[in-house]
């Protein structure tokens, strides 16, 4: 098999897309953090304060963990080349934050492959969950950065600069 070209992990020797084998990786702990910004008008903001973070459709932060847990666990099942994994720990929080909310999900597995792409699916699912309970009270809602904070337990440990 021709070395592949690119360096990308998801092209085979001929270019193709291909998942990445990843029979022969040893077993460890792994972890992944990422959050995502929701950016509130002011007037979104004071009504879900002043509701308890109740929209017409329930409580907001609670059904957004849900949401991004959920997804963090069906993350396989949205990006075509995620592996399937047994997750050990899924955690979301919400919290408001100036502009808006902040949404973080930590994410663990004892397996050959990380968890970063679970990380961030879980918090952006739980972002666009606050859009869609949020959007009757306005579309200027905005998702925003949506990023991955720190992993570790593979090849390669990482941690987002905090000056950023």
């Amino acid at each position: 098999m021709a070395a592949r070209r690119s360096g990308l992990t998801h092209l085979d020797a001929a270019n193709r897309p291909t998942m990445v084998d990843v029979s022969d990786k040893t077993a460890t702990r792994r972890e992944a953090r990422a959050e995502a910004k929701v950016l509130l008008p002011a007037a979104v903001a004071r009504a879900l304060t002043q509701t308890g973070h109740r929209t017409k459709k329930g409580p907001v932060f609670d059904t957004a963990i849900i949401a991004g847990v959920l997804a963090a666990k069906r993350t396989h099942e949205l990006i075509p080349f995620c592996h399937p994994l047994p997750l050990s720990s899924v955690k979301i929080a919400v919290e408001t934050c100036r502009g808006g909310l902040r949404i973080t999900c930590d994410v663990a597995v004892t397996h050959v492959t990380g968890v970063e792409m679970e990380a961030l699916t879980g918090a952006a699912v739980a972002a666009l969950t606050i859009y869609d309970m949020c959007k009757a009270l306005s579309h200027e809602i905005e998702v925003g950065a949506i990023r991955l904070l720190a992993k570790s337990g593979g090849k390669r440990n990482y941690r987002r600069n905090k000056a950023k």
